[in-house]
């Protein structure tokens, strides 16, 4: 693996799938499909509750029952308990399209009509299906339904056209409805017995009496279009909802058999699933476009509106950038959105207002992509003015002006910016100044000119006048940039050409030709390096104020998408369309990494902390977070993990992490299981979790303390000595004395006690131990330090540096043989402790706070001592081993912290 490791993608909120709904208890969830994954959310707030883990394919059907998910995937059908996969059942042997919660069964169909039943009342023993029912030949099912008191029956639906009812109980088809010569899209039952909704591909809906066969009403979509989606309405008012290929959702009024009302701008894409909440007059609608809307019906004219929604990019995103110190993206996509994603939490992600573009969407009776601002192909922000005015500038496809925006207020700013050439054209490079206070505009007839954020006024153009033509670059401008200090403008024409300018005079300083056609730069205001992309596919960088090439890296084979620095300015990244992405090293001189992904990365952006790394790719509609392992990894060397020239294949991060659901794993009892007396080695914990670690729960201050002991007693020792009473109470006895103090008489009888106390306790101090050695033999002899770790634990900071040091050799004189003596034993035990709690990953932040008071207090005892040194040597290899893991886990983990505190439900 390299520099970055697969973290996660972001953005994605629902797929091709239609969603399945179930409630515990008082609340409501809905399960969708995210590609290979899939995503619970809560339906009162729509926050994401769950992420389940990836699966080998994409997900083709999804059904839900309390906390069991059922996901069909390729030929197999996974069943999850929560996040955790319990079952595989694998006899399909064509795609499954289709899978229908059957009481207690799940019925699953397949594209050549194989149709098996599963209980799942035992999942770990019936991973075989209990039946099967083969369709006929001439039958495609296209959609499956259980009509409400049809014991063991379902109707499902064809693409010919036709519907069949069969008892799956006996395995015999009971009756066929001929249909209506259109192909059967959707169906499902209507709260009135015996009457069912059949969708079809030509746009009617019908309702249709299936005891008697007889037709009841018919409806026609007024727009073009299958009918895809169906749902009834169970709060008492007769509605029948209806969702189509074109994105419109129609609400038809049972009662008076007419359409009551359209919502039009419901989805940008064909509508996936309906569903109206029970005894709530809220219906909640999915559509490929990435969204999830929920519709309240309580509005006089009995028309919907939005109550809340979740939505990501509808198309791929272009173009991104890291904001608020990397916490949130700020991300441009095809779709005309322009968006904020939150890296920490998702439910702080939105989309940046447009001024009501739905009221005048509806004014003007147009589509909201018509009314929306063209695709961003480039912008630029600064957060250093966030709070006083618009903050970022965008420019458009085809657009001769740049749009300003409020992130403060998540709104289109109030300023249009205008170059005011001759002739106008598409705006096609920006840059936003280090103070924030101007906007620096280039478009593609090579017009720069300089704007004030705050007012929106022009503030100058910068001309060259040897070009032919009164501008800036004889051709148009694909990139502008500024330094921190407001000295110099740096701008590049396609034709070549680099030019640096005086910010203030607009003044051309200097000039200097790449030698082939330029199409991207990037600056670094750190080091004033220049880098710069060509038509040879060579990426060359510059010293702005030396004026001269400093550094050219080749490797790409295909165009280079896009490029960014470090923070630091010791790292260039650059991307192409070869698939691979290239790490080079500045200072070096040489490509010090590179991966290559499936799919073609179009935009990247580096963290300003360089701990997480975002990409977009080819026809995705998420945005790809990578995590920097150099910067938790405990190696030194960059070259330690990076592969240098070798390009590595790396899969794409996946919306749940590889290892996110073993989380949930951490409320499982853990027991310490070491073994009896009689075994010589010690074992790890049987159950705890691979290659984690476990806290000891014990107050930070307490094994902190152990650790700044030193600062503490200098801190709290006393300013000035302890003051003599002025006067003593009368009753106490006294003796004269020659300088006047008043100095009491000592009980004659509790000094003679003393001193027999001093004598006996002197006499065997030889034989008798301290409670802490107590603990600490006995242990050793069981071989189970669990009573020990309980003792020193439940010990004050100070008196257990107490013992600690209790355990010091003061005179190395002693007549005794230096490796007989009680101390050095007592230290070789502790040793041992030492080696057998850090293998087993126990109390882990507390032992290393008392493993390094031990080092600091008898580091140089064990250094004498060479039997003491192998100890120390094995605990420092078993330290380090267990360091490699943890760090290892901690980049993954890192940034999942709050994303999994909401993943229970």
């Amino acid at each position: 693996m390299g520099i970055f490791e697969p973290f996660r993608a972001i953005g994605y909120i629902t797929s091709g799938v239609p969603f399945s709904v179930q409630r515990l208890g008082t609340e409501t969830f809905v399960t969708v499909s995210v590609g290979k994954a899939f995503q619970i959310y809560n339906c009162a707030k729509l926050s994401l509750v769950l992420v389940g883990p990836q699966l080998p394919k994409k997900i083709r059907a999804l059904a839900s029952y309390r906390e069991l998910t059922f996901a069909a995937y390729g030929n197999e059908i996974a069943v999850f308990k929560r996040a955790h996969q319990v079952s595989t059942w694998s006899r399909h042997e064509a795609k499954v399209n289709s899978l229908l919660l059957f009481g207690e069964h799940i019925l699953s169909i397949d594209v050549e009509g194989n149709v098996f039943i599963w209980a799942f009342k035992e999942i770990d023993q019936n991973l075989a299906p209990i039946g099967h029912i083969m369709l006929d030949d001439n039958f495609t099912p296209s959609c499956v339904m259980h009509p409400d008191t049809y014991l063991n029956k379902v109707i499902i639906g064809s693409q010919e056209g036709s519907l069949q009812l069969w008892n799956v109980s006996t395995k015999k088809k009971l009756y066929e409805f001929k249909g209506w010569k259109s192909s059967i899209t959707s169906c499902i039952s209507s709260p009135a017995l015996d009457v069912v909704a059949v969708g079809c591909s030509d746009g009617t809906i019908h309702l249709h009496n299936i005891r008697y066969d007889e037709e009841l009403v018919t409806f026609t979509h007024s727009t073009r279009g299958a009918v895809t989606a169906l749902s009834f309405s169970s709060d008492g008012q007769p509605l029948l909802a209806s969702g189509g290929s074109s994105g419109v959702i129609s609400i038809w009024n049972l009662e008076k058999r007419r359409l009551q009302s359209v919502i039009r701008d419901a989805h940008d894409s064909s509508v996936l699933s309906l569903h109206f909440f029970a005894n709530e007059p809220v219906l909640m609608s999915s559509s490929s476009d990435n969204s999830i809307k929920m519709w309240i019906f309580d509005t006089s004219d009995g028309d919907p509106r939005l109550l809340r929604f979740r939505s990501g990019h509808s198309a791929p995103p272009q173009c991104i950038r890291f904001y608020s110190n990397g916490r949130h993206i700020l991300s441009a996509g095809q779709d005309r959105a322009f968006r904020l994603f939150s890296v920490i939490q998702d439910q702080q992600s939105r989309e940046l207002s447009q001024h009501h573009v739905s009221k005048r969407a509806k004014k003007l009776r147009m589509k909201v992509e018509e009314i929306k601002l063209k695709p961003v192909i480039v912008f630029d922000c600064a957060e250093i003015r966030e709070r006083d005015w618009c903050n970022v500038v965008t420019c458009h496809v085809d657009t001769a002006q740049a749009y300003v925006w409020r992130l403060q207020n998540f709104v289109l700013g109030e300023h249009i910016l205008k170059p005011s050439a001759e002739s106008p054209t598409p705006v096609k490079a920006c840059t936003i100044s280090a103070c924030g206070n101007f906007g620096i505009l280039g478009t593609a007839g090579g017009w720069i000119e300089r704007f004030n954020l705050q007012s929106g006024i022009s503030r100058g153009t910068y001309q060259d006048t040897s070009e032919r033509r009164s501008c800036a670059h004889d051709g148009e401008v694909v990139g502008i940039a500024c330094d921190s200090t407001n000295t110099l403008m740096i701008s590049a024409g396609y034709q070549g050409d680099i030019k640096v300018w005086d910010f203030k005079g607009r003044e051309l300083k200097s000039r200097w030709e790449v030698g082939c056609a330029v199409v991207k730069i990037v600056f670094n205001r750190l080091n004033g390096l220049l880098a710069t992309v060509a038509d040879d596919l060579v990426i060359r960088l510059f010293d702005v104020v030396a004026l001269r090439m400093v550094r050219k890296f080749e490797g790409h084979t295909d165009r280079i998408t896009d490029m960014c620095f470090s923070e630091d300015g010791k790292w260039l990244l650059s991307s192409s369309m070869d698939g691979t992405l290239r790490i080079w090293d500045v200072i070096l001189a040489r490509q010090i990494d590179a991966i290559h992904v499936d799919v073609s990365i179009t935009a990247l952006a580096l963290s300003p902390n360089m701990d997480i790394f975002a990409t977009t790719h080819v026809d995705q509609n998420g945005v790809y977070l990578w995590v920097n392992q150099s910067m938790f990894s405990g190696a030194s060397n960059v070259d330690s993990y990076a592969s240098g020239k070798e390009v590595v294949s790396v899969k794409l991060p996946s919306v749940s992490s590889a290892n996110g659901h073993q989380a949930e794993d951490s409320d499982k009892p853990v027991t310490n299981t070491l073994q009896s007396k009689d075994t010589t080695r010690f074992h790890g914990l049987d159950q705890q979790i691979p290659d984690l670690v476990t806290l000891s729960l014990l107050p930070r201050s307490q094994w902190q303390s152990l650790i700044n002991l030193d600062i503490i007693k200098v801190r709290n020792k006393p300013v000035e000595p302890p003051k003599k009473p002025e006067k003593a109470p009368f009753f106490l006895p006294s003796v004269p004395s020659l300088s006047g103090e008043i100095l009491f008489k000592p009980n004659e009888s509790a000094n003679e006690e003393a001193k027999k106390d001093q004598v006996e306790s002197v006499g065997k101090s030889d034989v008798a131990l301290s409670q802490f050695l107590q603990v600490l033999h006995s242990s050793a002899e069981m071989k189970n330090f669990s009573a020990f770790t309980d003792y020193i634990k439940s010990l004050s900071p100070s008196t257990l540096d107490m013992e600690l040091r209790m355990l010091q050799i003061i005179d190395d004189d002693d007549q005794q043989e230096p490796e007989k003596r009680p101390e050095l034993l007592s230290i070789e035990l502790l040793l041992d402790y030492f080696v057998h709690e850090i293998s087993c990953r126990n109390n882990f932040e507390f032992l290393q706070a008392v493993m390094r008071l031990f080092l600091k207090i008898h580091g140089e005892t064990i250094r004498c001592r060479s039997g003491l040194q192998e100890k120390a040597r094995k605990l420092l290899d078993i330290q380090c081993g267990v360091w490699q893991r943890v760090d290892k886990l901690f980049q993954s983990t890192r940034c999942m912290v709050t994303f999994l505190s909401n993943s229970q439900f």
